[in-house]
């Protein structure tokens, strides 16, 4: 019976993985801000599914369609990427919102971001030898 207790404890390779609860990876380290049906809100974080913004939560209710645009700071241009949002979550001064699907063309604005800030850090990084 320990035997037993001791190898359901151990578990194997397969229950080992951590779950991927989410579709895509959040993005922390670039520079944006969204407003939000005409207002400025900070973004805490962003991926290609949604993002979350520091806001009262008072002003959104839960499954709101919101129109968005997130403005990205790159290293030449300041790049809009506008789209349609719905509102999500909402709790401690944070609204999760999740992206409508995306376009082509939506898609590829969010890869210019992501290959903006790749660029910068690769250049960065040389610039330290």
């Amino acid at each position: 019976m320990f035997s037993q207790l001791m190898t359901a404890l151990k578990g194997n390779s397969a229950n080992n993985q951590p779950l991927a609860r989410r579709r895509f990876t959040r993005r922390h380290v670039d520079q944006c801000m969204s407003v939000i049906n005409g207002k400025a809100y900070p973004v805490k974080d962003w991926s290609l599914g949604g993002l979350q913004v520091i806001a009262d939560e008072r002003d959104f209710a839960l499954g709101q369609q919101a129109d968005i645009t997130m403005k990205f700071r790159l290293r030449n241009e300041i790049l809009d990427i506008s789209h349609e949002a719905y509102v999500v979550r909402k709790s401690n001064g944070k609204i999760a919102l999740e992206l409508a699907p995306l376009t082509r063309k939506i898609r590829n604005a969010f890869q210019t971001v992501v290959d903006d800030y790749v660029s910068r850090q690769f250049a960065e990084s040389q610039e330290q030898f």
